[in-house]
């Protein structure tokens, strides 16, 4: 193993738990929303891109558009996303917030914000700089390594 190599599997090693642990805190915090962690990552998407078809919101979070569709349906039953019709397309309506649930993801990210800006005080904002442009490089490449191997993500709409 080449010392790069030794040094991505080590940063993914890192990720890995990061990422299960972060999940298991937003579970906590999007539970009094009725959310859950997936339902709060299609509001983000949805909050910073709506309107969107499911596909397109599936498509961006690397996920199947029937979660992304389950999701979108709880979050519709809860009164925080609407579907209106799509010109571009009969069968697939545009998804978006509605004030209630940008407000509520509005409050619940600073909230995140908040409390992330506590994190990792020893790292300055370079450090933090250079950690997202190494992460943001290595997605796009794992990205395009997922797609080749056969990814099953649905076409967008």
């Amino acid at each position: 193993m080449t010392a790069r190599g030794a040094s991505m599997y080590e940063l993914l090693r890192l990720v890995r738990p990061i990422v299960l642990n972060s999940a298991r805190v937003v579970e906590v915090e999007v539970r009094s929303l009725g959310w859950t962690v997936g339902s709060r990552a299609v509001m983000e998407v949805l909050s910073l891109e709506a309107p969107m078809t499911v596909p397109q919101v599936a498509a961006r979070l690397s996920l199947a558009r029937q979660n992304v569709q389950r999701h979108v349906d709880e979050l519709n039953r809860l009164g925080h996303v609407i579907a209106s019709p799509n010109p571009a397309h009969r069968r697939s309506v545009l998804i978006e917030p509605t004030a209630t649930g940008h407000a509520a993801f509005r409050n619940l990210h600073a909230r995140e914000l908040a409390d992330l800006a506590q994190m990792a005080p020893a790292c300055t904002d370079l450090d933090l700089d250079i950690a997202t442009a190494v992460l943001r490089a290595l997605d796009q490449d794992i990205r395009a390594r997922a797609a080749g191997a056969g990814d099953t993500t649905e076409e967008q709409g």
